[in-house]
């Protein structure tokens, strides 16, 4: 790989801002530069009149577009690829009986598995998610196939096999002995979590390919479950292997996910579940899984303490607003959360979120918020609103000094993005404000879609589906 020099108009948010106070690190530069050097990571990046003179005999690709830091996805499905906008009749648990066990259990078939895998890293690519926390399949040979393509094509993902003891009859076929789960778990860890396409990296916490350990919700195993996972997941933590779950989804009276949790536990909360305290009253039944490298998807509905108990061991949460508005589960309070401290990225959340692109869950975003009752209302800024879709994944993945962000010594994650090629796009910006405004930036965000994403790049390398 030899240097590269990308011209175009270079957006990003650099250094390492506090969440709601990103205004002031928001760089548009309208003509900008990126300069990525031979080892992938980025040399220089800004105005191209300040170019450094070493750099200013290297070959110049004009890019004819947007340079955005690549986006970054917390929480998505890849056993639900192919099942957005399924009509389930009714909320979070009737949509998982009706719509997703069935579809999920298909994965079982290696070839029916390879062909998901596929689509669905084509679909990444499509959109420009160069990394993302992937919730993963029961099956083995499925996630040797997500694995896989995705290495094959150059994108970053950590994910873990969906862990379930316990279920429904429609989820029969994804179930396993408290025994297998732990086994399965422990050999998807040495299998995977380090890899990089040419096989184990030097240092796992920064490869292409990492694991975690997934259980899909506190309803699907037990308390046995939970204390092996914790045991588990304890000896894991020092390799950088990850936790990953849903919380506080639904809160339907009666028989919602949250009431449901709290009647089958016992437990004062639901995150007590995940944090050792899953006994009845909430006492003590073996190790936390949160910490630095825990994304939980959701939070909802959390209480106080649960937002002071996540902020304080350092775990984050995957804000999935499409998902929301799809299963009726409301709306996650930003300045709440926001003012317990807790590091809050986004998630697609497909299949239940039916939008592949980061920009247009950034769309419902800013619209949910927009429309929370009373003070609690807020105008998301559009330098947040990247800085959610990008720098806040890296650092909820542990993985700000690596990406996230245009800034020099990162490893070159980004995209072009080229509005001439989204019918309509350039002209709506044209009329949005000058280049480098916060107006323009607003437009480009909410105005994108996937005809716009022309290029993407991996660690300087340009990432391209493979459909065989």
């Amino acid at each position: 790989m030899t240097a590269a020099v990308y011209r175009g108009h270079l957006v990003h948010i650099a250094g390492a801002p506090v969440a709601g106070d990103v205004d002031a690190s928001l760089v548009s530069e309208p003509d900008g530069v990126l300069v990525v050097d031979a080892t992938g990571r980025v040399a220089f990046s800004g105005a191209w009149r300040d170019l450094p003179a070493e750099w200013a005999e290297a070959p110049v690709t004009e890019t004819g577009g947007v340079l955005l830091p690549g986006f970054v996805d917390t929480h998505l499905h890849f056993p639900q690829t192919f099942t957005t906008d399924a009509f389930g009749g009714g909320e979070l648990l009737e949509w998982l009986e009706h719509c997703v066990f069935p579809a999920e259990s298909r994965l079982a078939d290696a070839a029916f598995a390879d062909a998901i895998a596929r689509a669905f890293v084509a679909r990444r690519v499509a959109v420009g998610t160069t990394a993302a926390m992937v919730f993963g399949s029961a099956f083995p040979v499925a996630q040797e196939a997500l694995f896989s393509r995705t290495l094959q094509a150059g994108l970053r993902v950590v994910s873990g096999r969906g862990i379930q003891t316990v279920g429904p009859a429609s989820a029969t076929a994804l179930l396993t002995s408290e025994a297998d789960a732990l086994a399965l778990t422990r050999d998807e860890i040495d299998a995977w979590h380090g890899q990089d396409a040419a096989g184990p990296a030097a240092d796992a916490t920064r490869a292409l390919a990492q694991v975690a350990v997934v259980p899909r919700f506190s309803l699907s195993v037990t308390p046995t479950t939970l204390r092996g996972l914790g045991e588990l997941y304890g000896e894991a933590r020092e390799r950088g292997v990850y936790f990953h779950s849903h919380l506080n989804e639904n809160n339907r009276p009666g028989d919602g996910e949250i009431a449901a949790v709290r009647e089958v536990y016992g437990t004062r909360t639901y995150l007590d579940t995940y944090d050792g305290h899953f006994m009845p009253e909430s006492a003590y039944g073996g190790e936390s899984l949160l910490g630095r490298r825990s994304i939980l998807a959701h939070a909802v509905h959390c209480e106080d303490t649960e937002l002071a108990r996540l902020a304080e061991t350092g775990s984050s949460i995957a804000h999935c607003p499409t998902s929301q508005l799809f299963l009726g589960s409301g709306t996650m309070p930003w300045r709440r959360t926001l003012a317990h401290g807790v590091t809050v990225a986004l998630g697609t959340d497909v299949g239940a979120g039916d939008e592949w692109l980061i920009p247009r869950v950034l769309s419902d975003a800013y619209k949910v918020h927009m429309t929370e009752p009373g003070d609690d209302a807020i105008a998301l800024h559009p330098a947040e609103l990247l800085f959610l879709g990008t720098l806040a994944g890296a650092r909820a993945l542990d993985q700000e000094h690596v990406f996230g962000n245009l800034d020099a010594g990162k490893e070159a994650d980004f995209v072009v993005v080229r509005p001439q090629d989204q019918p309509g796009f350039a002209d709506v910006l044209a009329h949005s404000g000058e280049p480098g405004t916060s107006a323009h930036l607003f437009t480009l965000l909410l105005g994108m879609r996937e005809q716009a994403v022309a290029q993407v790049y991996v660690r300087g390398r340009r990432v391209v589906a493979r459909t065989a």
